[in-house]
C-alpha cells in the first residue's frame, strides 16, 4: 500500500482512544477530521489488508509445517474431538470438503476417525498425539507472529476482542 506524498493512506487514520466496547463515542468530531464516509472507507481498507495478512501468515505457517491452510485451520479448530459436520461448521465449509481435510490429516498421522459416542452413525475426528503436538506448534507460531499479539498490549487486545464480538453479535453471530 504505497501512497503518493501528501496523500493519506488507510494507516493514517486518527488514533482512537481506548474505550470500552459498547460505550458511545464522545462529542462531535473536531473540524478537519475524517468524515464518516472516509473513516468507513479506511476501516474497510485496513480490515481487508489485515484479513489478507492473517490469511497469508496462516498459509506460510501451514506450509512450513507440511500442511495446507485448510489442514492447519482444522487443527486449530480441533480443540476436542468433534463430528465431521461440526468441524465443517466451525471451519465454515461444506461437509464434503471436511472429508478431504480429514483424509489429509489421517494421511499425515495427525488425526483419526472414530465412531461418535453420541451418535454411532456419525464419525468424530480426533487428533493423535502427533496431531496435538503439531497443533500446539502451529498455534504457538501463529501467536508469536500474529499482529494482534505482536503489536497490541493486553488492554488493546481486550478492547479489540470486545469490539469484534460486538460486530459479530450485530449480525447474529456468537
Amino acid at each position: 500500500m504505497e501512497a503518493q506524498p501528501g496523500t493519506a493512506t488507510a494507516l493514517d487514520a486518527e488514533p482512537v482512544p481506548h474505550a470500552e466496547p459498547g460505550r458511545e463515542a464522545g462529542p462531535a468530531r473536531p473540524a478537519g477530521s475524517l468524515t464518516d464516509d472516509q473513516l468507513n472507507k479506511q476501516i474497510s481498507d485496513v480490515f481487508t489488508d489485515l484479513i489478507k495478512h492473517a490469511h497469508d501468515l496462516g498459509q506460510k505457517i501451514a506450509t512450513e509445517n507440511g500442511l495446507t491452510g485448510s489442514d492447519a485451520m482444522a487443527l486449530f479448530k480441533l480443540e476436542t474431538p468433534m463430528t465431521m459436520k461440526e468441524l465443517g461448521l466451525r471451519m465454515g465449509c461444506d461437509p464434503s470438503f471436511v472429508t478431504s481435510v480429514a483424509d489429509a490429516l489421517e494421511k499425515h498421522g495427525l488425526a483419526r476417525r472414530e465412531p461418535s459416542v453420541k451418535d454411532r452413525r456419525s464419525k468424530n475426528i480426533v487428533l493423535t498425539p502427533e496431531g496435538v503436538s503439531v497443533r500446539e506448534r502451529v498455534c504457538d507460531e501463529l501467536m508469536a507472529q500474529a499482529p494482534w499479539c505482536t503489536t497490541l498490549d493486553t488492554s488493546e487486545r481486550r478492547c479489540l476482542l470486545g469490539l469484534m464480538r460486538k460486530m459479530l453479535r450485530s449480525r447474529g453471530g456468537r
